[in-house]
């Protein structure tokens, strides 16, 4: 029996993992996914876990090694749109990514910026980040994107004195200032364990 759920997710990442973990726990196992289709097929409930990776900052190469690494592991590993692009001659630039992912076109990592892993449940927690400075990291390169966008954001508000932009730059200031509290919890975690 298969299942098809149409969502769209963007930049909730911890959403669209609790809502895969839910969709396993009721006996669905993820069998692929399109721009906003999930497709499932029927499982044991509870069979399998997810995770869902942000990899917007790896070049296309970094970002393979690690699916072929994790899929070494016995995960089985997805890619996922962040966001809802249906152009084909797209050219993005990131910034905040490394030096190899600054630019993303369809033929690289553009329209695959998240990976879901999924894992089977053998009654051990899932985790992809294993030490307190990896998550501190990778919780960086989930801030940097929203970090920029504020930076612009505000650059805007104060160029054109718009309170629109104003409002919009308080709106991704606030996943900048949770993920920001996320490092440092991180970081006061790692120096706790030394």
């Amino acid at each position: 029996m298969t299942k098809k759920c149409y969502r769209f997710f963007g930049g909730f990442l911890q959403a669209q993992e609790n809502w895969l973990n839910r969709m396993a726990r009721q006996g669905y196992r993820l069998k692929s996914v399109h721009k906003m289709l999930y497709e499932f097929s029927a499982c044991t409930p509870g069979e399998v876990a997810y995770k869902v990776e942000f990899t917007g900052q790896r070049s296309l190469r970094e970002t393979q090694d690690y699916k072929d690494f994790l899929e070494e592991l016995g995960c089985r590993v997805f890619y996922k749109n962040i966001n809802l692009n249906y152009s084909l001659f797209k050219v993005k630039f990131r910034p905040w990514a490394n030096r190899g992912g600054r630019w993303a076109t369809p033929l690289s990592t553009y329209n695959r910026e998240l990976l879901i892993v999924e894992k089977e449940a053998d009654g051990k927690p899932f985790q992809l980040h294993t030490s307190w400075e990896d998550l501190a990291w990778y919780y960086s390169t989930i801030r940097n994107p929203w970090l920029t966008l504020a930076v612009l954001l505000a650059i805007f508000a104060l160029t054109c004195s718009s309170w629109a932009f104003g409002a919009l730059t308080l709106a991704a200031c606030i996943p900048v200032a949770f993920y920001q509290y996320q490092i440092l919890s991180a970081k006061r975690q790692a120096r706790t364990r030394e």
